[in-house]
């Protein structure tokens, strides 16, 4: 019994012992942690993607705590986390534009041609490995869901042999860029109503053997957008999105329909006639001559003609006109 109470004592007392020891080597050997990484990182979504540019949301918090990195670092959280965060370091958020993953391919089964049958690894790094993919466009999806596979966010989808991204799920981690074999998958803005759905750098008859709605460089996007908007660049249009008012003409006017507009969501611009003065600046901006009236009187807009570019409205210096 003796031996029992002593080896109890002799370990009560060594706990005791080593506790001190731990206790004192913690003060000791202590790093000071700034309390804003962890107010910062309290405010960030906790997606760990990466997309910021630094190891996870705690790599952000540290950076954006001594200065390394912007309050609107994080391209998941968007807006409500940068104004929080703006919030805990005392500066302003700054704007920051909201952007989505989009899959700029309209190759579809029904629209694109097949150069032999794959029946590999369904992974598109694997299958772009065999000829460049089964696809005759070299530059389309090859819709085997290796962009699936790294969205943790269930955001992507395989619809009718191409990657469909939701953007109401996508975060803009940017993972699916990344990974994508192809390179079809760009950052554009979420308030975006219209965007070239197609890669390809081939030009006209090579393209259309090989896909029904590919751009053929024709340029009649680029000559018909009023606002300077439409670009061209290695035989492929593409959208300055600094510049884009969403009139939706450049996807009207495309003969191969390689420019995907949401003409569901176009709006028509309104006048007001009691704030309306008749100084005929907002006739004078629309590009496409939607807007009627004489000098001194109240205007009025012709709604077949009106494309909801917005235009009128920017420029009406009594607000008079209203998108809707």
């Amino acid at each position: 019994m003796n031996n029992i109470v002593t080896a109890v004592i002799s370990l009560s007392s060594m706990g005791l012992l080593f506790g001190a020891g731990l206790a004192v080597a913690a003060k000791v050997f202590a790093v000071e942690v700034d309390p804003k990484v962890e107010q910062i990182r309290g405010a960030l979504p906790g997606a760990n993607c990466g997309a910021c540019g630094f190891p996870g949301c705690d790599g952000l918090a540290s950076a954006i705590a001594n200065g390394s990195a912007p309050v609107n670092g994080c391209p998941v959280g968007g807006t409500i986390s940068a104004e929080k965060i703006a919030e805990i370091m005392g500066v302003a958020a700054g704007e920051t534009d909201k952007k989505v993953a989009r899959v700029t391919c309209g190759g579809t089964s029904c629209n694109a041609f097949e150069k032999f049958e794959y029946t590999g690894i369904k992974d598109c790094k694997a299958a772009v490995l065999v000829s460049g993919g089964s696809k005759s466009c070299s530059y389309g999806c090859l819709g085997l869901g290796t962009c699936v596979s790294v969205c943790q966010f269930g955001a992507i989808d395989i619809i009718d042999g191409i990657a469909v991204i939701n953007p109401e799920k996508c975060t803009a981690c940017g993972k699916c860029v990344s990974e994508c074999p192809k390179a079809v998958i760009k950052m554009v803005p979420y308030e975006q109503k219209v965007v070239v759905d197609c890669n390809s750098k081939e030009f006209g008859k090579d393209v259309k053997v090989k896909c029904t709605v590919g751009c053929i460089g024709c340029q009649i996007c680029v000559k018909a957008c009023p606002f300077g908007a439409m670009e061209f660049e290695n035989n492929l249009a593409k959208i300055n999105y600094d510049k884009c008012t969403n009139c939706m003409i450049c996807a009207e006017k495309c003969p191969t329909k390689a420019i995907w507009a949401d003409f569901e969501s176009r709006k028509k611009a309104f006048i007001d006639e009691d704030k309306c003065v008749g100084c005929t600046i907002c006739a004078k901006q629309c590009p496409v001559d939607a807007i009627e009236g004489e000098l001194k009187s109240k205007h009025k807009v012709i709604e077949d003609k009106c494309v909801g570019c917005g235009a009128c409205a920017k420029k009406c210096p009594k607000n008079a006109i209203e998108m809707k």
